[in-house]
């Protein structure tokens, strides 16, 4: 249990997918000029990672490594399937959007509207492969373990989203001089919520 929370907390504050890797950019600017929209893709985002993540795993843990297909037969003992993990996540990844992109039309038309093409783009959004990728190079043990670094890593996303979202709502009040309006503001104050986060690197749990 405890090293699922300390996988949990990494995934938000030390190992934030914005903040530390600066993956997802795209979306993350175009889409925080309101709250409201970013907390929508900021939820489409934990859920695709939450479900991605996991899948992947058992993907990668059953199917792609080396030796991973002894389950069929012993004979696939030195099968080594690991070059097709790109193509396979993505795959995976891109059946998830379409399942999102769906739902969140039929249930939030508005959203849907208001997302516009950055819903479906979160297909080849890097946070999202990102996470399957770190997934596979640190070697999670269990699916428990996965599972968790996914919802944590969307929650990361979602914070630092939201956040920025809410810096941009205030700044449109604020004399902000004309060289710096729009991106420029925006990647001053991304720049610094990322050195706060920094901060959190010396938890120890």
């Amino acid at each position: 249990m405890e090293n699922l929370l300390d996988i949990f907390v990494k995934s938000i504050f030390i190992d934030n997918m914005i903040f530390a890797y600066f993956l997802g950019m795209c979306s993350y600017l175009a889409v925080s000029k309101t709250v409201e929209t970013s907390a929508g893709l900021g939820i489409a985002v934990i859920f695709v990672l939450g479900i991605t993540v996991p899948l992947n795993f058992l993907l990668d843990k059953y199917v792609l490594k080396e030796g991973a297909l002894v389950w069929l037969h012993a004979s696939f003992k030195n099968v080594d399937l690991s070059f097709l993990s790109f193509i396979m996540f993505i795959a995976i990844i891109a059946s998830m959007v379409q399942l999102v992109e769906m739902v969140v039309e039929k249930f939030a038309p508005a959203l849907y509207t208001s997302l516009g093409i950055f819903l479906p783009l979160i297909a080849v959004n890097c946070a999202i492969l990102g996470g399957s990728l770190f997934m596979q190079e640190r070697e999670y043990n269990t699916l428990a373990e996965a599972t968790t670094f996914g919802i944590g890593s969307g929650f990361g996303w979602f914070l630092a989203i939201i956040g920025i979202a809410a810096i941009r709502e205030k700044i449109r009040y604020s004399k902000v001089p004309p060289a710096l309006q729009g991106l420029g503001i925006t990647f001053l104050a991304t720049g610094l919520m990322g050195i706060a986060f920094m901060s959190f690197m010396g938890i120890k749990l």
